[in-house]
């Protein structure tokens, strides 16, 4: 009962909401990146999978918050005087942010410079569904880990920190699908959401390193690259109907045939 009249953890519920729905965000573009590799009747499942594993890795994490914390001790200090401490957080956030560059800028090579001799044939599908999964679960665990630091950092009922995570991650379930069919079929969305991966993974790997940006630094221009392409679609639209030919849009290549 204390939940409803209480106006500070209202605001709490609703901040964290918040965070979880931005950083759902960012895990849905990366699974709808990786899950666009697979066939077409894979790709459903492989999403759902991966929204399932970075529910569940987040709730395990916030169930043993106080080892979370622990992560933050220093296990790597470099130089004496004004040593670079690096903590096991720092070091997850370091790794995470590089392969999830390293994912990006690959995906953008074989988009743009071709893939097509890597054809899935026979039962190659299922060991690619594997892989991504794995790669699903890696970068789970990088957005997973930076947002319940934050979590414990600001609220201290472990009921409200699920509750955030519960209802952010079931929303971004039901919208996985459009935003993922969305991505893969506007190029232009999918290498502005390829850089805006690399520009994130960058983020990580500062933070590892002990420098904090500013998130509306880094989401600032997101969101008016995002306005911006949205501006470009519209037009294209509106002038695609006046003239009355529909124009296709430049194909990506694809890792898979639709075979």
């Amino acid at each position: 009962m204390d939940f409803f009249s209480s106006p500070d953890l209202w605001i709490a519920f609703l901040t964290l909401f918040a965070l979880e729905l931005v950083l759902g965000i960012d895990n849905v573009v990366f699974i709808s990146i990786l899950t666009g590799r697979l066939p077409e009747h894979q790709r459903p499942k492989a999403r759902i999978v991966g929204l399932s594993l970075a529910l569940v890795m987040r709730i395990v994490l916030l169930v043993v918050a106080s080892w979370i914390i622990g992560l933050t001790a220093t296990i790597i200090s470099i130089g004496s005087a004004d040593a670079l401490a690096i903590s096991g957080r720092d070091l997850i956030l370091i790794v995470g942010g590089l392969f999830l560059v390293y994912k990006a800028v690959t995906e953008i090579h074989e988009k743009l410079e071709g893939g097509e001799h890597e054809h899935a044939a026979g039962g190659a599908g299922a060991s690619t569904f594997a892989r991504v999964i794995v790669q699903i679960l890696l970068i789970d665990a990088v957005f997973s880990l930076d947002s319940v630091i934050t979590a414990v950092g600001m609220v201290d009922q472990l009921a409200i920190m699920v509750a955030a995570v519960v209802l952010s991650i079931g929303l971004m379930m039901v919208l996985a699908g459009r935003i993922s069919d969305f991505v893969n079929e506007h190029p232009t969305v999918k290498m502005l959401a390829l850089s805006f991966l690399v520009l994130i993974g960058s983020t990580l790997i500062a933070e590892g390193f002990d420098v904090h940006l500013d998130k509306a630094v880094i989401y600032g221009p997101i969101a008016f690259a995002i306005a911006v392409e949205a501006l470009n679609l519209t037009y294209r639209k509106r002038q695609a109907a006046r003239e009355g030919v529909p124009r296709d849009p430049v194909r990506l290549h694809s890792r898979y045939s639709d075979d």
